[in-house]
């Protein structure tokens, strides 16, 4: 198949990428682990970023040296299910320069889809915050057969636009979700938010979305540097 020649969508990221929900969720994972009787430590933190719900309580519950077991994971995700979505209650903080972002790639005329790990009902409590108009389509961790990294969330993403992956820029912040991506065939356009993402090909790594043009969008699809 030949390689695509024109840009005809944008595939978002939400925690930390659109929203800045990275800082919530370090809220109701610490306070989790806490009621397993042990404080997450930052590097244990650090490893959970961006990873789906299964995999992130799969790492804190050993981490507490709790058996990761289908009835513990169902216990942990309906706990932190409904202590983040309080937390979402409460309002949850944009990305610096994102909401001027995602309304210029609506501008630009791109098809658009949220992509995200987080699971379908906290991601409905998001989209009041976000906007429903700005996607035609999201994709959920529990969704998909496998979250990211795996590339199953952006081939699904693509795939409801009617699209090639090659012919969709993604937008993340974590080494997770832009492995996630690049390995789907999209080009990525890394804003990184709590953890540094090492350069790659198929990267383009921006301090942040404020700012961001039609061409910087157009360059970080196609590879092309400033």
């Amino acid at each position: 198949m030949s390689s695509p020649t024109h840009l005809h969508g944008v595939l978002w990221d939400m925690d930390g990428t659109l929203l800045d929900s990275e800082k919530i969720w370090d809220v109701a994972i610490s306070e989790y682990s806490r009621s397993l009787g042990t404080e997450l430590s930052a590097e244990v933190r650090e490893s959970t970023l961006g990873n789906s719900m299964r995999d992130a309580l799969s790492t804190v519950l050993a981490n507490a040296s709790v058996e990761v077991t289908d009835d513990h994971l169902a216990e942990g995700r309906e706990w932190l299910t409904a202590r983040v979505g309080d937390l979402f209650a409460e309002g949850i903080p944009w990305r610096p320069g994102a909401k001027d972002a995602l309304a210029l790639v609506r501008e630009m005329g791109l098809s658009t889809g949220l992509v995200t790990n987080t699971e379908r009902g906290l991601v409905e409590r998001a989209l009041d915050t976000l906007g429903r108009e700005y996607f035609d389509i999201t994709v959920t961790g529990d969704e998909v057969e496998a979250g990211k990294p795996h590339p199953a969330p952006y081939l699904r993403g693509a795939a409801l636009l009617g699209l090639e992956a090659a012919s969709c820029l993604a937008v993340e912040d974590s080494p997770t979700g832009s492995l996630s991506a690049h390995t789907a065939g999209c080009p990525v356009l890394v804003v990184p938010s709590e953890i540094a993402v090492q350069a790659a090909p198929g990267y383009t790594i921006r301090d942040g979305l404020v700012g961001l043009t039609a061409e910087d969008v157009r360059r970080a699809w196609s590879g092309r540097t400033p």
